[in-house]
């Protein structure tokens, strides 16, 4: 069970982010930094890579020494990386309502580089375990997650690094390995496929 305080550490961060996606959307001249920002901020090696997200700076040994997620250890990682959607993708998870706050400001952003990244980092675990009272995922949030986990995908192998593999082996474990998980997605997107 996760401590109060480290719950409260996450949805402080979780709050960043929304500040930073509600940034974005009323500037619409810094609009394609602050994405591009949020989308590279990640914990490498116990050091934050940028300033985008102040939360991590204040928080993220708290959170890492808390972290009962399943999720390695900076220490413990072959590349030493660490990426803040790991940790919060559980969160919204366990606190849908932050996931809905994040969806609600990314779909305003759709069009923008780096959205559907963020959209598919932050939430893909959040579209498939977070309930919603009955209804299917839509083609968008299909469509989305595909084309952000596909560019995440490419970025690594054009770097030839690993750094989405938690994304990609959530995906392929969780999900497509799932019957019930897969029928999630939506059949208008599957069927573009087949």
């Amino acid at each position: 069970m996760r401590s109060r305080s480290s719950a409260d550490r996450l949805e402080a961060l979780s709050l960043e982010i929304e500040c930073k996606l509600q940034k974005a959307l009323s500037s619409n001249s810094q609009r394609p930094q602050i994405l591009q920002q949020l989308f590279a901020d990640r914990i490498e090696g116990g050091r934050s890579r940028s300033s985008a997200l102040s939360a991590i700076q204040c928080t993220k040994n708290a959170i890492l020494s808390e972290n009962d997620d399943g999720v390695a250890p900076v220490d413990d990682r072959e590349d030493g990386w660490l990426c803040f959607y790991e940790i919060l993708a559980n969160h919204f998870v366990r606190v849908p309502e932050s996931g809905r706050r994040i969806l609600e400001l990314i779909v305003q952003l759709w069009s923008q580089s780096f959205a559907a990244n963020i959209f598919a980092l932050l939430l893909h675990k959040w579209l498939f375990e977070a309930l919603f009272d009955g209804k299917e995922i839509s083609l968008r949030y299909s469509s989305a997650l595909v084309q952000g986990a596909t560019n995440v995908f490419w970025i690594d192998i054009q770097t030839n690094t690993r750094h989405f593999r938690s994304l990609y082996r959530y995906l392929l474990e969780d999900v497509a390995l799932v019957p019930d998980q897969l029928s999630k997605i939506s059949s208008q997107f599957l069927s573009l496929f087949i």
